[in-house]
């Protein structure tokens, strides 16, 4: 049950989970309810023992980079417990076994496993369910940020629409991926870039890129497939920006490592946004995951 609630936990956050850490926090979860089965460690007694050990359980989960973030996956791993802890509860209810009991805290009794796996099981479908609701009716206050873009010691400014389908990635660095009109990068990039897009792609590179001398541009450039924007198994010309700034929820967050994709049309009709980010890319910067650059550009 433990080790259901942290996968659980790390689902709901989308963190990456390496299995084995959970396991070892779902054995140290179990041990202390063996101690406090046993009496040696007194569960009501010791309030501030247990936060503790949820913390310790969290941070050997996941590893929070800040106090904010280990806050938050505290919260929901507590929320996630509660919410199994309903189901399991309401199944017992409704099965009425027999012999069951509270001793110094923990439930045994010859209830079937199956009831706590199940109980695991139906909240985890109820909490799925509930966060796709809440995200799905977000306003547009929420839905839109805007980006600051570092290259060459230039920057633009441009509206992003935060975009849950967006998972575009370089296929070779895995870096994310994020989408911006042409038009809102000319004063970055130089115009025989803009206007040569497809013929970059192919190969075909204009001689006037190798002479600016300040800039190595075909070592910034990368391909990306997407399988999006109306186009189905289409390629992507996009560059390694210096780093993005995202002022999204009255915050601010730098992204080093991230690429930019150069869009030839239009991605909003009414003009409402001119980018698109991930909102992959803005929980994983939370996380620290896109600070590291990959090939030490910066």
């Amino acid at each position: 049950m433990n080790y259901i609630i942290l996968f659980a936990t790390g689902y709901i956050l989308k963190i990456k989970r390496k299995h084995f850490r959970l396991i070892i926090s779902s054995l140290l979860g179990g041990v202390y309810s063996i101690l406090s089965y046993m009496g040696i460690v007194g569960i009501y007694s010791n309030i501030i023992v247990k936060i503790i050990l949820s913390i310790v359980i969290i941070y050997i989960s996941y590893s929070p980079k800040t106090i904010k973030t280990m806050l938050k996956e505290l919260l929901f791993f507590y929320l996630i417990t509660f919410v199994f802890g309903g189901c399991a509860f309401a199944l017992l209810y409704f099965i009425k076994p027999e012999e069951v009991f509270i001793r110094n805290g923990v439930l045994i009794g010859t209830y079937p496993i199956k009831i706590a796996m199940l109980g695991g099981l139906v909240g985890f479908m109820i909490l799925s369910l509930a966060f796709y609701i809440i995200k799905t009716k977000l306003n547009k206050k929420n839905i839109f940020c805007t980006i600051d873009i570092f290259f060459n010691e230039k920057i633009i400014t441009t509206k992003a629409l935060i975009d849950t389908g967006n998972m575009l990635k370089d296929p070779i660095t895995n870096i994310p991926v994020i989408v911006v009109e042409k038009e809102k990068l000319e004063n970055i990039l130089p115009n025989i870039i803009l206007e040569n897009l497809d013929n970059i792609i192919l190969g075909n590179v204009p001689e006037k890129i190798y002479e600016d001398e300040n800039i190595n541009y075909i070592r910034k450039f990368r391909v990306i497939p997407f399988k999006s924007l109306g186009k189905e198994n289409g390629l992507l010309l996009g560059f390694k920006a210096d780093k993005i700034s995202v002022n999204f929820d009255d915050s601010t967050i730098i992204i080093e490592d991230v690429i930019v994709g150069i869009y030839k049309y239009k991605l909003s009709r009414k003009e409402q946004y001119s980018a698109l980010i991930g909102l992959e890319i803005i929980e994983g910067s939370e996380r620290n995951e896109f600070v590291k650059s990959v090939d030490g550009e910066h």
